[in-house]
């Protein structure tokens, strides 16, 4: 069955070095074991992804320079990627809140100038607000405007120096939701720990969806897909959050969690396919 990943990173050795040294997943790298991940050259990552049937695979990008001048360059390898192999990958441009309008300048250069980049990513809590700030709202309507969905991570923000953990939780993108309904949002990693309120605000708004990468097994992870099965078979994307966590061994454990059939094609690639157009 082929596979559509809306999270993944290709891990060469630029990519794994750069999280590897990286200030602020410092203390995540180490509690997760990060030095595990045995980078790849770029050839052997795409003729991995094809033995496992991976099609398309999003690659998320990041700028937060404002607040973590460390990540300023986040949107650098992504547009790398997007351009060397434009049929296997797909690049949702990072923006930074804070940048104004020079952001939404940024992002509409990216999506109108390069084929490849088909979406925005945000990142609240590294931004250090709300997904509802008002500082995101004129980005918001740009991607309306450009007719391209966001990516917004949300999750525990583990180990970041700074992060306060209420900046993601998912009861704020429901405000977003309301207040943009042509805007198609993917709340990455679930929403975790507020599991049930993610589920609810997938559940009630037409336009988000949601992915659980790195979550899947945590306590309380299996109401994600009891949700699946009975509430949001169209609403639930496979993302393995490769190379924090290996892309093969997500594919086995989505494979052995407890998806009705036509369910787990749906999570696997049909929900993704219709949201990328494809």
């Amino acid at each position: 069955m082929n596979v559509i990943d809306f999270r993944f990173r290709p891990h060469t050795p630029e990519v794994v070095n750069g999280i590897a040294n990286s200030k602020m997943f410092k203390d995540l790298c180490e509690a997760i074991h990060f030095e595990k991940c045995k980078p790849e050259s770029f050839d052997a990552i795409i003729k991995g992804m094809d033995e496992n049937h991976i099609v398309k695979a999003v690659i998320t990008g990041r700028d937060c320079e404002s607040t973590y001048a460390s990540m300023a360059n986040g949107n650098g390898s992504l547009l790398e990627f997007c351009e060397k192999c434009p049929e296997k990958f797909i690049g949702f441009w990072g923006i930074d809140p804070h940048k104004g309008m020079a952001a939404i300048r940024d992002l509409e250069q990216a999506v109108t100038q390069h084929d490849g980049i088909q979406g925005a990513a945000i990142d609240p809590y590294l931004a250090k607000i709300y997904p509802n700030d008002a500082r995101y709202y004129p980005l918001y309507a740009k991607c309306c405007e450009l007719e391209i969905p966001v990516i917004m991570t949300t999750g525990t923000a583990s180990f970041v120096p700074g992060a306060v953990i209420d900046h993601v939780a998912p009861r704020y993108i429901d405000f977003v939701a309301r207040d943009f309904p042509e805007l198609k949002i993917i709340m990455s990693h679930g929403g975790y720990p507020w599991v049930d309120e993610a589920i609810i605000v997938t559940q009630r708004n037409k336009n988000v969806f949601i992915e659980m990468s790195e979550y899947e097994l945590w306590p309380h992870a299996e109401a994600y897909t009891t949700a699946a099965n009975e509430l949001i078979a169209d609403k639930m994307l496979f993302a393995s959050a490769h190379p924090f966590i290996d892309y093969r061994e997500q594919l086995e454990k989505y494979a052995n969690l407890p998806f009705e059939n036509e369910v787990y094609e749906k999570v696997m690639y049909g929900n993704a396919a219709r949201i990328l157009g494809m």
